[in-house]
């Protein structure tokens, strides 16, 4: 499976409401996400930080994959997506977001994403 399929599975697997599940299986041990309101490290840390965002949403309206690129060989994978949500304080978004991952053997070790 190439890294370009590897995202999509995640993003299925995110449209399914299996971000937990998608989580466990691509992300390594020593992950770092980065995003505009902090950077996490290591699985244990950046799990938690999924688990508070699912946390805050009340319903999961719809997910689009926009695009999604690879350079196989250096390991990075680039992706666009839109996800719609109402939060528990009643605000919903349609978030619009970029990632960058860089892969190492078979798992994501590092992912940013861009919003506004």
């Amino acid at each position: 499976m190439t890294l370009r399929e590897k995202c999509e599975d995640i993003y299925k697997m995110i449209g399914e409401g299996k971000l937990l599940d998608a989580f466990d299986k691509y992300y390594g041990e020593p992950v770092v996400i980065t995003e505009p309101r902090g950077t996490w490290t290591g699985k244990a840390e950046c799990r938690k930080h999924e688990e508070e965002f699912l946390g805050m949403i009340e319903e999961f309206h719809g997910m689009e994959v926009k695009a999604i690129t690879s350079n196989e060989e250096a390991g990075i994978v680039m992706h666009e997506t839109t996800m719609d949500v109402t939060f528990k304080d009643g605000n919903r978004v349609n978030m619009e977001q970029v990632g960058v991952q860089k892969w190492e053997n078979g798992q994501i070790v590092h992912e940013r994403f861009y919003y506004q």
